[in-house]
């Protein structure tokens, strides 16, 4: 998949939630092409971030699609709050719903034309969304234990994603310990979407970072 276009997408996980709204700005000017806003329940995962009424704000403040990844044990209990704040595109994780779920999950984000995507763990082997794939519009490929940014990338990702864009032909995402160097491994494998946090965040020059992971 050589000719698809590759998407930045920038994790507010390691923005400066104190000027949320001039970070944003900052990564849209550097040319970012989407926002990932990663949601934690404390249940799903060991840590608690935001909901609906943050990204409700980010909406206001930035033109970007907003990638909301929910990291939460019933999604579909949510979904609705998130697609008022103002979503573009929601992940929610194959480990929290069945097949089922997600066939209704999908009925609904179509109506609202939003797209949906199904993310799945470092550990959780892929056959586990193969039956899935026709109902989404993406795939994300966790590629370290989600909870916390700035992780270590975990190298077996790479095989995961290749094997998955053999039978995949939509965007596949790739989240977790993204730099300059693992970025091109990903690229390589089929990830065409890059989820970085820390690396574009802590960057001195945004632009660079996120001109270094293309």
């Amino acid at each position: 998949m050589k000719n698809m276009k590759i998407k930045i997408a920038p994790s507010i996980l390691s923005a400066d939630f104190s000027c949320l709204a001039a970070e944003l700005k900052k990564v849209q000017r550097a040319g970012a092409e989407l926002i990932h806003i990663d949601v934690m329940d404390g249940h799903f995962v060991p840590n608690i971030t935001i909901g609906p009424v943050v990204v409700k704000y980010i909406r206001r403040s930035t033109s970007l699609p907003l990638d909301v990844h929910l990291m939460i044990e019933n999604p579909a209990k949510y979904i609705g709050a998130f697609v008022n704040a103002g979503s573009d595109m929601i992940t929610v994780h194959i480990e929290t719903v069945t097949l089922k779920e997600l066939a209704a999950i999908a009925r609904g984000l179509k109506k609202s034309r939003v797209k949906l995507g199904v993310s799945l763990n470092p550990a959780t082997p892929l056959n586990r969304i193969k039956k899935a794939l026709p109902l989404v519009d993406f795939v994300l490929v966790m590629s370290v234990n989600p909870g916390f940014g700035g992780q270590a990338f975990i190298p077996q990702a790479l095989k995961k994603i290749k094997q998955l864009r053999a039978i995949f032909k939509k965007d596949i995402a790739v989240d977790g310990g993204i730099n300059n160097i693992n970025a091109k491994l990903a690229r390589n494998a089929g990830a065409n979407v890059l989820a970085a946090g820390s690396y574009i965040f802590g960057a001195k020059n945004t632009k660079q970072a996120i001109d270094s992971l293309r």
